[in-house]
């Protein structure tokens, strides 16, 4: 029995002409970027070569030391606002190497950033607005742990809301002065904590001057007074989990100065109320790496004797990630550029010319053959094609908006891969139309019932597709994770394509007389099917019809 034809086909083409609309409209909005973010190979920039050597002499270099050394370098690089860049290491030990990528930004600037020693530094809270921090005791005597609790209503008010805060390329400049003046008090109260770029930290601070800034979280935005204690100055930080403890401390160890600063520090501000939402000198202070704040305990009491553990609601990991930052937030290596390169944009222009050109052409070649052998269905499927590179243009574009998706050179050619995923659908669309029209059926009905029998394999094949690429981006690293996201993308639109377009549009090419009359150049005449008939009677069996009525 023959499945009732689809009555709405025209439903889906409008539907997917909403879509491209939108999309059209989120992409090109007035006052926004709408170019699509060009990634190394292709925008140009600079990669980096840093040889981590160790503080002391004689001294190995530990893979936590590198891994905590890439991170802070990351984060530094993400503070640029830039995308698509990578830090990575290469070899192990005293043998490693750390590789920085970073497009379109020029050498002098990324060389300063990446070399530049992580600066840790403990500051006393004059201020704050959101969240109580934790707490800090002597190691000896430590005290119940004290949670965050909700700031006061109203806390917050003073923070601009990301969407008035103006669009910007990279992070803001760190807000300090050398005094606590109204001025500098009203930058912090202007100052977006809810803006990534002002949360993630990557540009170290003046440890002699006040700082107004948020912690990394993006919860909470602090007035900090000049540091009393710099990373340097602590020896030693683990995460423990003390016998008989309610749950994981972070033990903190320094140096005779440090132990010095610290017991001054926490007898001074010990003496304070605790911090509560305002601008208000309290007994807490904030840990402070690379200008973002990681972590603010309260002291409860003075800790002398340089040894003090931080407590607080930390998970096994938190506390590891803490203790890391406090041991290697003044990083005890140096980095030595050993080997600049800059990457011109004329080398990447040339590289995205020839992949447009290259992607140009097989769209092109595989138009001709469509057409050639499909006629109108031909015409179909060229214009599925067209949409579909416009659906996925709109779609990186308003990607790299919304989450920074940078287009590489690896990327291009996932699309120019998926231009044969794409073209695979309509073929095996158009074939089973004709095996329809072979077994008898109208082409109306062929449309209908081919086109039930078709999508199982073409979503078959695109789930295969899919997965390769999801497993692809998971597994990989640098620009194979580019060519694996763009092939899973345009993977997704031809199975939109094909059912909101392709299908909706050879229906109604099926229902007109023009197609049913079976002409040479709809590719479904006789000839090409065999003797068969549009119509889905065979020429044959009229014949055979004709010359029993004659005899009779």
């Amino acid at each position: 029995m023959a499945p009732q034809p689809t009555s709405k086909p025209v439903r889906l083409l409008v539907a997917l002409g909403v879509l491209i609309l939108g999309l059209a409209v989120w992409a090109f909005w007035p006052g926004t970027d709408s170019s699509v973010r060009l990634g190394l190979d292709l925008q140009g920039g600079t990669q980096v070569i840093l040889k981590p050597t160790p503080v002391t002499e004689g001294a190995a270099i530990t893979e936590e030391q590198l891994a905590q050394t890439v991170s802070i370098i990351r984060q530094r690089v993400d503070g640029l606002g830039v995308a698509e860049s990578e830090v990575t290491t290469q070899g192990s030990g005293d043998g490693a190497v750390i590789v920085v990528s970073v497009p379109g930004v020029n050498q002098d600037r990324v060389v300063d950033l990446v070399q530049r020693t992580a600066l840790l530094d403990f500051r006393p809270v004059w201020g704050l607005y959101g969240p109580s921090p934790v707490s800090a005791a002597p190691t000896d005597d430590a005290t119940p742990t004290a949670d965050a609790t909700p700031a006061a209503d109203g806390a917050a008010a003073d923070a601009t809301t990301a969407a008035d805060a103006p669009a910007a390329t990279e992070a803001a400049p760190l807000i300090q002065a050398t005094d606590n003046t109204p001025e500098f008090q009203q930058q912090i109260a202007e100052l977006d904590c809810t803006d990534p770029l002002n949360y993630t930290g990557g540009r170290p601070d003046d440890p002699a001057k006040w700082l107004g800034t948020c912690e990394s979280t993006g919860t909470t935005k602090y007035n900090l007074q000049p540091a009393f204690i710099q990373g340097t100055n602590v020896t030693g930080a683990n995460a423990v989990l003390p016998q008989g403890g309610m749950g994981w401390v972070v033990s903190l160890d320094f140096d005779s100065e440090g132990a010095k600063a610290l017991a001054d520090a926490s007898t001074t501000l010990s003496a304070l109320p605790e911090c509560t939402s305002g601008a208000n000198p309290c007994n807490a202070f904030a840990i402070v790496l690379d200008g973002v704040v990681t972590s603010a305990p309260r002291f409860n009491e003075p800790i002398l004797g340089g040894s003090a553990q931080i407590e607080g609601s930390f998970t096994a990991q938190e506390a590891r990630d803490l203790a890391n930052v406090l041991k290697y937030g003044a990083l005890p290596v140096t980095l030595e550029p050993v080997d600049i390169t800059t990457i011109s944009p004329t080398v990447g222009n040339d590289q995205l010319r020839a992949g447009i050109i290259a992607g140009l052409l097989g769209l092109v070649l595989v138009a001709l053959y469509l057409i050639a052998y499909y006629r109108a269905l031909g015409v179909v499927a060229v214009l599925s094609l067209v949409v579909a590179a416009a659906i996925l243009y709109l779609t990186i574009v308003v990607l790299s908006k919304v989450i920074g998706l940078t287009l590489t050179l690896a990327g291009v050619a996932g699309a120019i891969v998926a231009i044969g995923i794409t073209a695979d659908s309509f073929i095996v669309y158009f074939e089973r139309i004709r095996d329809e029209i072979r077994d008898g059926r109208s082409l109306r009905q062929a449309c209908d019932s081919g086109w039930i029998r078709a999508r199982r394999t073409l979503l078959a094949a695109d789930f295969v597709s899919l997965l390769a690429a999801v497993v692809l981006y998971f597994l990989s690293v640098g620009g194979v994770r580019g060519f694996a996201f763009v092939l899973g993308l345009t993977t997704l639109i031809d199975v939109l394509v094909a059912f909101w377009f392709t299908h909706p549009l050879v229906v109604i090419m099926g229902r007109s007389s023009w197609m049913q009359r079976g002409s040479k150049w709809t590719g479904l005449d006789p000839g090409r099917l065999g003797g068969a008939s549009v119509t889905g009677a065979s020429p044959r069996v009229k014949r055979r019809a004709s010359d029993k009525e004659v005899s009779a």
